[in-house]
């Protein structure tokens, strides 16, 4: 596994009380009735009609589901009435263009997922797994024995003639586009033709597995020989993201599965993800990573791994980007389109590689999308001392995100007043309660003033300030925890104020995490991993800050909002 959790692994949500407001756009979008019926799927650029999107858990339907409060950034979305109506509940059915458009607008606003069950499913033919592997022969059998199909026996290695030659690889992808292989152009398969293709024997995967110059390659080579994949040797160790690229350069289907060896993962994972693509506007799709059962419940930092593990993402399906509640999927199983990933990972980063690489899709205007339906399982590390150095390692990916992504690396995002209530609050002084209140009122104010269209208004704006104002205050405790402990751990030396402030957060901190992960540990062995999980991740930050001589990465970002 490359980079995951390079950019904090932990930061859940970013909302601080920005806020958009998006006037009467879907409304007037979805209003319009009689749309021709003819159109297909890719006509309209977004998802076949039959699909359904859900308005996901953070988003606050008010005014009789005229005004909806969420997405990624935090934002106000009215709609006509008639737009409203055509919701069941929290669910909207693509049925025509009017839908289709109100749908797409959803999605791309964060305020909606696709609902996985109403899409297409795709064709695991289409997808070649790419793996890559150092001395690491038995996990690599275990991945190897998962993904391989139920039907699929060992076998010898698999003639291939375009490995090792990228120019044949290229021309066997042309070819396989000519002939319409392609996942966007084929139809959508009837309810028919879905049960055929469950009932039919799954064929074996083509597996490309990428030695990054092993100490002992025939390890490597006697796996794969028994699985049948393919083995692509390079002479120098080059990191994970290029060993990646070097197997997507080989990649002729529409489709790469980018799986760690230290991994367990079915076919059926693929399965799952593979429905998103119907969607062509997405070019990654990730699974939740859950800790691989039977490694991690011996000892309490195992145990805490299973319920904190920076790779688990959480339950919920999410659109994956900047400053959004998930702004980050890890490499440890990603599943994308081919014609979407260009020239693929930056190979010269060893670290947060996978963030940048979901960060310049989401730049080119693509989507990322998270979906928890799909799992894979990882070999956490369990021992205290391997297990810090790899958050710490996870840390040092810092400056090399600032370099590349200047404005979407920072610890913290905060609006200007939620900011300075966090100041006065860790001020400490008689006045700090009234001038934070002072504060939070104005932005009640403010707000209510932008929300005319609300039929409550001021109540709708104390919502979103409450809410904003937490937010801002969980990454504050980020700040002090995690981020900025070496200076902070100075501070507490001589300010008494500020080790009052360090003692209220972690206190906070462990109870507010102890309860929402259900984790099986008890409280103090549990806080006692949530500070060493800060200590290792802030020290990693620290020294790629100090290697970098650069501060980016430790700056919150404090920005108005229209």
């Amino acid at each position: 596994m490359g980079g995951a959790g390079a950019h904090d692994p932990t930061a859940r949500s970013r909302e601080s009380g920005a806020l958009r407001e998006s006037g009467g756009v879907a409304g007037g979008a979805a209003g319009a009735p009689g749309a021709d019926p003819t159109v297909g799927p890719r006509e309209h650029g977004g998802l076949p009609w039959g699909s359904v999107v859900r308005l996901n858990r953070r988003v606050r339907v008010k005014d009789g589901g005229r005004a909806l409060i969420g997405g990624a950034p935090t934002r106000v979305l009215y709609l006509t009435a008639r737009a409203a109506a055509l919701f069941e509940g929290r669910e909207l059915r693509i049925r025509d263009r009017p839908t289709a458009v109100l749908a797409d607008r959803l999605l791309e606003a964060g305020i909606a997922d696709p609902v996985i069950a109403s899409l297409p499913p795709g064709d695991v033919a289409e997808v070649t797994y790419v793996i890559p592997v150092r001395d690491r022969p038995v996990a690599l059998e275990r991945l190897l024995a998962a993904l391989s199909s139920p039907e699929t026996a060992p076998a010898g290695p698999r003639a291939s003639a375009t490995l090792g030659d990228p120019a044949a690889a290229r021309a066997g992808r042309s070819a396989e586009k000519a002939s319409g292989a392609s996942g966007d152009d084929a139809p959508s398969p009837r309810p028919a033709e879905d049960a055929t293709r469950k009932a039919s024997p799954r064929r074996a995967p083509r597996i490309i597995v990428v030695d990054d110059a092993s100490v002992d390659p025939a390890g490597t080579r006697a796996a794969a020989a028994r699985w049948g994949a393919e083995v692509l040797e390079l002479e120098e160790n080059g990191g994970p993201a290029a060993a990646r690229n070097a197997g997507l350069r080989q990649v002729t289907t529409p489709f790469v599965a980018f799986v760690d060896s230290d991994v367990v993962a079915h076919p059926d994972a693929v399965d799952t993800l593979l429905r998103h693509f119907a969607d062509p506007k997405v070019a990654l799709v990730a699974p939740r990573v859950l800790g691989l059962p039977g490694e991690n419940g011996l000892n309490w930092i195992g145990r805490y791994e299973d319920a904190r593990s920076s790779l688990d993402l959480g339950e919920h399906p999410a659109i994956v980007r900047q400053r959004a509640p998930v702004s980050w999927v890890s490499s440890t199983f990603l599943l994308a389109r081919v014609d979407a990933l260009g020239e693929g990972f930056s190979a010269e980063m060893r670290v947060g590689e996978d963030v940048d690489l979901v960060w310049r899709l989401a730049d080119r205007g693509l989507r990322v999308r998270y979906e928890p339906a799909a799992t894979v399982w990882h070999e956490h590390r369990t021992t205290v001392g391997k297990w810090m150095a790899r958050k710490a390692f996870y840390g040092t990916g810092a400056h090399p995100l600032a370099q590349r992504h200047p404005h979407d690396i920072a610890p913290a995002v905060l609006a200007p007043w939620s900011a300075a209530v966090v100041a006065v609050l860790l001020a400490q002084r008689r006045w700090s309660v009234p001038v934070a209140l002072g504060i939070s009122a104005v932005t009640v104010w403010r707000l209510a003033s932008k929300l005319s269209k609300s039929e409550h208004p001021v109540r709708v704006a104390a919502e979103l300030t409450a809410n904003g104002l937490l937010a801002s205050l969980v990454q504050a405790m980020a700040l002090l925890l995690r981020h900025w402990w070496p200076a902070v751990a100075i501070g507490c030396l001589f300010s008494a104020r500020l080790r009052r402030a360090v003692l209220v957060a972690h206190l906070a901190d462990v109870a507010i995490e102890h309860r929402r992960t259900r984790v099986r540990l008890d409280p103090l062995r549990f806080a006692l991993a949530r500070r060493l999980d800060d200590l290792a991740y802030g020290a990693g930050v620290w020294v790629s800050a100090l290697r970098g001589r650069s501060w980016g990465a430790l700056l919150p970002d404090i920005r108005r909002t229209r």
